[in-house]
């Protein structure tokens, strides 16, 4: 089985199309295993996939997007779909990094960042993730430095996506800066 591309299209079901698989989700994202499965079955190419794989899948990705629990699948975050995904908030480390291409430095530094088609603008908890996620759109990104404990005490909201990638609603430019030594 081909772990890979199962894994993309249990993204592609739960984060940005989950009608196309008849899947009923709750306020948190998350459906029930059995149903992503009978849904998964009706595809020649995923007719002998079991909640084990899931579970190997989950088990060896080091960016850990799904979580089962009660009997129930979701995506930690990354969704695009138009029911909002239900988080709760939690104090964020006082700093987070957003990698991002150079050619959105002017943009982001005037209007902060946005969700744009997510649901979340999504910030990493060390620059390494952020320099990775950078680099998907420029190979040379830059490193930004967001003072989330300043945001958080002024009312920001900042959500747990995994133990690498942080969520948050918007975050205004005041409280961004371009990392020293941090852009292309």
């Amino acid at each position: 089985m081909d772990d890979r591309a199962l894994s993309k299209e249990i993204s592609y079901a739960l984060r940005h199309a989950p009608w196309e698989y008849e899947l009923e989700m709750d306020e948190e994202g998350a459906v029930y295993v059995i149903q992503l499965l009978d849904a998964l079955h009706k595809s020649a190419r995923w007719k002998n996939v079991t909640e084990n794989d899931f579970l190997r899948i989950i088990a060896q990705s080091e960016k850990k997007r799904f979580e089962i629990k009660d009997g129930k699948i979701r995506a930690y975050y990354g969704h695009s779909i138009p029911m909002k995904i239900v988080k709760e908030k939690q104090t964020p480390p006082d700093i987070l990094y957003h990698g991002t291409a150079r050619r959105f430095l002017d943009s982001i530094m005037e209007r902060g960042l946005l969700p744009q088609n997510r649901q979340y603008v999504h910030l990493s908890q060390d620059v390494e993730t952020a320099m990775s996620v950078g680099k998907r759109r420029d190979g040379k990104p830059c490193i930004l430095v967001i003072d989330a404990k300043t945001a958080w005490a002024d009312g920001l909201g900042f959500y747990l996506g995994n133990e690498k990638v942080w969520l948050a609603d918007v975050v205004p430019a005041r409280y961004i800066r371009e990392g020293k030594d941090l852009c292309g």
